[in-house]
């Protein structure tokens, strides 16, 4: 472990706590941005949003900013589908789950909706039977005027119908809108608590309360209404044309149901890509969201670059994603031919025979009627809407229907003699390799870790011996060249899971202060934080007197104020205010003196989390639980006594460490 690098440049005031010689440079720009960057020696660390941790690097090389979303993982496009196929049976068993209820509930409209559409059934069936008796026993029949009233009947027949669109759309409110309220209620009731558990709620919360259930609510009314006229009108053209010849049935339903049933092979293919389309639009509108609120800090590590390839990437998905829509779709067009255009070219090349067979002109022009003015046109409309909102509303609706993915807290104690389930780990490594290239050495290699919920882990070695990296991983920042990085019993790229943001923090050594005021500062990771909680977290941390001086919460600081020293205390009380269950400080305590050091640190450990310590002094490692020492792809773990009493490499480090003798040890 290398000591603390003092910089050069004129001293400024210092407060309590904070080691003299450490003050910030004279010529550091002041980029008015809030990121905490650690740098290794000769390189420079892009800033650290708050929000989103940045990378760590290994000397000589440039990190990427992170912009807050899991890293890109690829797959092949056979996984991909076969994991998109199962996630699409899993929807539709949560959505026929959660649909029952909710219609069930809703008998009393469904019945008035249906009652409204008989009288469309009846004009239906009345409109080709009366077409068909309008020839046979009026013009052709040598009497105009009882052709004449026959279409006068079908003329009629309109009118109840036109008046049931009213019905029918009073009825179809009472289905649509308590579907779009439930959502929206579920949706925001979901983001609240993610914000609460976690941290502040994403892009994705937004896009379920606006566009998402707009898309479930036009979904749901389009297939509703589409449905029923299909039923109905079908019905009732069938009906007629069994009355006009019973063989009229045996020419038109074959292409009919061939069409449906070429229809129906499809929807599961479609589903499998609507919802790669959405996933694709959700991870588009979150990394969009999280680089919005970042892009002076995005600016100042100089990440631009990295967030600029990110964005065409996910462009690039949804391009794909919607290009595979589009070519399923495309089968659909022959569905919908055999439905809607074949049966009419049959009962043409059927005429003679359907003839010769009792079938009258007027019952065959008949026929025609109830193809192209009712049977087609509902037939039609009913797989449009299947293929393009029916699919959609599935996808849609399984994102209301998950549960959350946090986990709630475990209970503290077992309660009447009864043992409670274990707590999830905090955070995992499984079999974790890292290096910076494909030629590099490892600087991790197959590290297996587990951290439990309210643990305290040190991580201590040498300089470059890869815990600033180990620190990345940890965060999601980096991903693993091989094995898999969790966090609460989940995948950290998991794209289903919450932000990255509501699980983890990362402070690292370079603590950023912007322009502005003292609150604001300390409430950028937490914007919901009291000024009770912020004024109890300073003077925990003992940052009270340094409030004090800078003037109050209401005070505007910067970093040309303030020492490193005194930036870190400030970074340190703003990760306190956080409710994270992962907190991760990358030698974020460097530049503060033992005293405050261990100050800081046991304030961060008495908050329920696990705190992960990249540690600067040997005295972090004798208050951890447990120890790792990392001396490049050789690990060593356990307590504190432990590695003293079998590791000599731990003892040599603890030989070469900075004094700190002024450290109390933990009783």
């Amino acid at each position: 472990m290398s000591a603390p690098r003092t910089p050069s440049g004129s001293p400024s005031a210092t407060a309590p706590g904070t080691s003299p010689g450490t003050e910030r440079p004279a010529d550091a720009p002041d980029t008015g941005t809030s990121p905490d960057a650690a740098t290794a020696p000769g390189t420079e660390r892009p800033a650290d949003t708050g929000t989103s941790p940045d990378a760590a690097t290994a000397p000589g090389t440039e990190r990427p900013a992170d912009t807050g979303t899991a890293p890109d993982t690829e797959r092949p496009a056979t996984a991909a589908t076969v994991s998109a196929t199962a996630a699409t049976k899993g929807s539709l068993r949560r959505v026929t789950r959660e649909a029952r209820p909710f219609l069930r509930a809703r008998t009393g409209p469904m019945g008035r909706l249906s009652a409204w559409s008989l009288l469309e059934f009846g004009q239906t069936l009345i409109g080709g039977y009366a077409v068909a008796q309008a020839l046979d026993r009026g013009f052709l029949d040598g009497a105009p005027a009882v052709g004449l009233l026959w279409l006068a009947v079908a003329a009629l027949a309109v009118l109840p119908a036109a008046l049931a669109t009213r019905g029918v759309f009073a009825g179809l409110a009472d289905l649509v809108e308590p579907l779009r309220d439930g959502l929206v209620r579920r949706a925001v009731t979901r983001g609240l608590g993610e914000a609460l558990d976690g941290g502040p709620a994403d892009s994705r919360s937004v896009s379920r309360v606006t566009h998402q259930s707009e898309i479930a609510r036009d979904g749901w009314g389009g297939l509703v209404l589409s449905l029923r006229s299909f039923v109905f009108t079908a019905v009732g053209a069938l009906a007629g044309m069994a009355v006009l010849s019973p063989r009229l049935l045996l020419v038109v339903l074959p292409p009919l149901l061939a069409g449906i049933a070429l229809f129906a092979v499809t929807l599961a293919p479609m589903a499998v890509h609507q919802r790669a389309y959405l996933d694709a639009d959700e991870a588009f509108a979150a990394h969009t969201g999280t680089t919005a609120g970042a892009l002076t800090d995005i600016a100042a590590a100089g990440g631009s670059p990295q967030v600029r390839e990110r964005a065409a990437r996910l462009t690039d998905d949804q391009t794909r994603a919607a290009r595979s829509l589009a070519r399923w779709a495309a089968a659909r067009i022959v569905a919908l031919g055999l439905c809607g255009a074949l049966p009419p070219i049959l009962l043409l090349l059927t005429a003679p025979w359907l003839l010769d067979h009792g079938l009258t002109t007027g019952g065959l022009l008949g026929a025609f009627t109830y193809l192209t003015q009712s049977l087609a046109p509902a037939v039609h409309a009913l797989l449009t809407v299947l293929g393009t909102a029916g699919g959609r509303l599935v996808v849609v609706l399984d994102r209301f229907t998950r549960p959350l993915s946090l986990p709630s807290p475990p209970a503290a104690h077992p309660r009447h003699g009864h043992a409670l389930p274990e707590a999830p780990l905090t955070a995992e490594l499984r079999s974790v390799s890292f290096a910076y290239g494909p030629a590099a050495r490892p600087v991790v290699d197959g590290l297996d870790l587990g951290l439990r919920p309210g643990e305290r882990l040190a991580v201590v070695g040498p300089s470059g011996s890869g815990k600033s990296t180990l620190a990345a991983l940890l965060a999601g920042v980096l991903p693993p060249t091989r094995g898999e990085v969790r966090w609460l019993g989940r995948p950290a790229a998991s794209p289903d899971g919450p932000e990255p943001t509501a699980l983890r923090t990362l402070l690292p050594q370079q603590a950023y202060i912007f322009t502005a005021t003292l609150r604001d500062n300390l409430r950028y990771l937490r914007p919901g934080a009291t000024d009770r909680e912020i004024t109890d977290a300073l003077a925990e941390l003992g940052a009270d007197r340094l409030a004090e001086r800078v003037g109050g919460l209401d005070a505007p600081v910067g970093p040309a104020r303030l020492s490193q020293g005194e930036r870190q205390l400030l970074a340190l009380v703003r990760a306190h205010l956080t409710t994270v269950p992962l907190l991760v400080l990358d030698e974020a305590t460097s530049h503060l003196d033992p005293a405050a050091e261990a100050r800081a640190e046991d304030a961060l450990a008495r908050r329920p989390r696990t705190l992960v310590v990249i540690a600067h002094r040997l005295a972090s490692a004798r208050r951890a639980d447990r120890v790792l020492l990392m001396d490049g792809a050789a690990t060593e773990y356990g307590t504190p006594d432990e590695l003293l009493a079998r590791s000599a490499r731990y003892r040599d480090l603890a030989g070469h460490w900075a004094p700190d003798h002024r450290i109390p040890q933990p009783r």
